[in-house]
C-alpha cells in the first residue's frame, strides 16, 4: 500500500479529462475500477480503460468520480509523491558504498540510500534484488519494467553476501533467472574492489553473466569510489595503472568473443580505466550504442566525437571570421577530464586568435584527491581554488556538477555564490561536446 500521502493530488491539469470532473487538489486516490493503487505503476496500468471507476478521500469524505474516456488518454492529474510510494531504503551494508563515505554535516536526502527497483526503471538506477518481494518480482513482469539495471559485484553467492553484508544477497541471484525466462531486458554493474571480486572472481562472473546474453544486454566494471571520509570502514585500497592494464585486457579478450557470437560486446570498462592505464578510448562501435554511458562507459569517447564534428563543421563553414570578438574564459573540470579538455582548448586557441580559453582542474578537498570525476566538484573548492585565479570574465562548468533541475552544487552552494563570490560570469555547459564548444567560442553575451 502507497505511503500516507503518496497519491494525494497536487494539481488538475488545465483542459485534461481529469478538469471535467469532481476531482480536487487534496484528494487522495484510493483505487481505480476497484483495484487498489500501490504505485505509479498500479495507476499507469489502470487508466489504460475506457471506463473508470474512481474511489478518492476527501478530508473525511469519500467520493466516487465515473470517468468515460479513450483508453490510452491520460486523465491529467499529478500527485505528492513521483511514485505514488514512498522510496524504497537499501537493506544493505556494502562495503563499498559510496554514501558511508560522505563527509558529515549534508543535507538529509544525501544520506539516503535507495535500492529500489521503480527507480531503475524510471531513472535507470541499480538495484542489488535483494530487496524484492515475490510480489515485486512478477509486477515487474507483468508490467515489463524494462529496462531493469542490476547491480551484481560478483556472481559468488557467498561473496555477495559479505560485499553487501546481507546473508540474502547470494540467493536474491535466482531473480535474475526470473527475468531472463520472462525476456525482461537488464543492464549490470560490477563495483570492482581490489583483492575482492577482481581477477579470477571478475572472470567467473563474466563467464556466468554471459549465460544470460542477450536479455541481459550489457555489464560495466566500474573502480570502486573513495573518498577520504572511511574512518571504520572496510579497508579497501585504490588501483593503480597496472591493475587497470589488467582489466581492460581481461574485458577486450571477452568483448571479441561475444561479439562474434551475439553481436554485443556486452562487458564494458568504465572510462575511468582507461584514463588510468594511459591508453585510449575504444571507438565509438565497441559501445554497442552506449548503452551503459550514465554509468561512465563511452562517455568520454561520445563527448570528444560531438566536439570534434563540431569543431570540424565549423572550420569548414568558415566560422573563423564569425569569431572575431575578443572572448577569455576558464573551464571548470576534475582531473579526470582535464587531460581532454586541455587538448580541446588548445585546438580552439589555435584556430581562433580572439578567443583564448584556459582549462582548471579543479582538485577535490572536499571528498579527497581519490575523487577525480568533475560529477563530485563542490562549489567551495571551486571558490578556493580559483580565487584570484580566473582567467577571463566568465568561468564554464558541466551541468552534471549541479543537483537535477537546480543550480545548485552537493554541498548546497548556488551559481549564483560561485558567480558573486569570483566575480565573473558562470555558463552551465550541457553534457554535449557541441554545447562546450559553443560555450567556449561565445564572449560573456552571447
Amino acid at each position: 500500500m502507497a505511503g500516507k500521502n503518496a497519491r494525494t493530488v497536487t494539481k488538475v491539469c488545465d483542459d485534461s479529462v481529469a478538469a471535467n470532473y469532481d476531482i480536487k487538489n487534496g484528494d487522495e486516490l484510493i483505487s481505480v475500477n476497484g483495484e487498489e493503487i500501490e504505485d505509479i505503476f498500479d495507476y499507469r496500468y489502470a487508466i489504460l480503460n475506457s471506463h473508470l471507476e474512481l474511489v478518492l478521500k476527501r478530508g473525511e469524505e469519500t467520493v466516487n468520480v465515473t470517468i468515460d474516456k479513450d483508453e490510452t488518454e491520460d486523465l491529467g492529474l499529478e500527485f505528492s509523491e513521483g511514485l505514488m510510494d514512498e522510496y524504497r531504503r537499501c537493506r544493505n551494508n556494502c562495503i563499498f558504498c559510496f554514501i558511508d563515505q560522505m563527509p558529515p554535516g549534508m543535507r538529509e536526502t544525501l544520506y539516503f540510500k535507495d535500492d529500489d527497483s521503480r527507480l531503475s526503471f524510471l531513472q535507470g538506477n541499480y538495484v542489488t534484488l535483494t530487496n524484492l518481494s515475490e510480489n515485486d518480482v512478477n509486477r515487474i513482469i507483468r508490467f515489463r519494467m524494462e529496462p531493469i539495471n542490476i547491480s551484481f559485484q560478483t556472481t559468488n553467492p557467498e561473496l555477495r553476501c559479505k560485499m553487501l553484508n546481507n546473508r540474502f544477497a547470494g540467493e536474491s541471484l535466482k531473480i535474475v533467472d526470473r527475468f531472463f525466462e520472462a525476456e525482461i531486458t537488464m543492464n549490470g554493474q560490477i563495483v570492482l574492489c581490489k583483492g575482492i571480486n577482481d581477477g579470477e572472481e571478475l572472470k567467473r562472473s563474466i563467464e556466468d553473466l554471459s549465460k544470460y546474453l542477450p536479455v541481459l544486454e550489457s555489464v560495466s566494471v566500474v573502480p570502486v569510489g573513495l573518498t577520504k571520509y572511511r574512518d571504520g570502514l572496510y579497508p579497501l585500497e585504490p588501483f593503480d595503472k597496472e591493475d587497470a592494464i589488467e582489466v581492460i585486457e581481461l574485458i577486450e579478450s571477452y568483448q571479441k568473443q561475444f561479439y562474434e557470437k551475439y553481436g554485443l560486446h556486452f562487458i564494458h570498462a568504465s572510462d575511468e580505466w582507461y584514463i588510468l592505464a594511459g591508453r585510449e578510448m575504444p571507438e565509438e562501435s565497441r559501445y554497442d550504442g552506449y548503452l551503459q554511458l550514465e554509468n561512465g562507459v563511452g562517455m568520454i569517447r561520445l563527448f570528444s566525437d560531438e566536439f570534434y564534428n563540431a569543431f570540424n563543421k565549423y572550420a569548414i563553414k568558415g566560422l573563423r571570421k564569425k569569431f572575431m570578438k575578443k572572448s577569455e574564459c576558464t573551464v571548470v573540470t576534475g582531473k579526470l577530464a582535464y587531460p581532454m579538455l586541455k587538448k580541446f582548448a588548445d585546438m580552439v586557441n589555435n584556430e581562433y586568435p580572439r578567443v583564448h580559453v584556459e582549462v582548471r582542474a579543479i582538485r577535490n578537498d572536499f571528498f579527497g584527491e581519490r575523487i577525480t570525476v568533475a560529477g563530485l566538484i563542490t562549489g567551495q573548492d571551486i571558490i578556493k581554488q580559483l580565487k584570484g585565479n580566473v582567467f577571463g570574465d566568465r568561468i564554464l562548468i558541466p551541468q552534471n556538477m549541479l543537483r537535477a533541475t537546480e543550480n545548485v552544487f552537493l554541498d548546497d552552494i548556488t551559481v549564483d555564490d560561485v558567480s558573486k563570490t569570483l566575480q565573473v560570469k558562470v555558463d552551465i555547459v550541457k553534457s554535449s561536446g557541441r554545447d562546450l564548444l559553443m560555450k567556449m567560442l561565445k564572449d560573456g553575451n552571447g
